[in-house]
């Protein structure tokens, strides 16, 4: 598993913490995947509410604070797929 990968599961279980409620899947690009249920948030790639996908260094930016996740999405960096409501609640959350 790349060292790409490790970050995002650490960042993501910082954040986030538990009791997220839906899933969604983080794609970054070259690197792998990563889920987030109410399971917590592992190294994995399966089906997904929604789907995010973005490069290593937009996802970066997003977890350190540089980067809004709306404003990614809204520039292109930032692509979804699937429910629109989840992205926004998870956008909430990382923001």
């Amino acid at each position: 598993m790349s060292d790409v990968i490790n970050e995002a599961v650490a960042a993501l279980s910082e954040k986030l913490g538990s009791g997220f409620d839906s899933s969604v899947k983080f794609e970054i690009t070259g690197e792998g995947a990563v889920m987030v249920d109410s399971d917590g948030v592992r190294a994995e790639d399966g089906d997904a509410d929604c789907t995010l996908t973005a490069d290593a260094e937009t996802f970066a930016a997003m977890m350190d604070g540089s980067l809004n996740p709306t404003a990614a999405f809204m520039t292109g960096k930032l692509a979804v797929d699937g429910d629109m409501g989840v992205a926004m609640k998870l956008g909430a959350m990382l923001a």
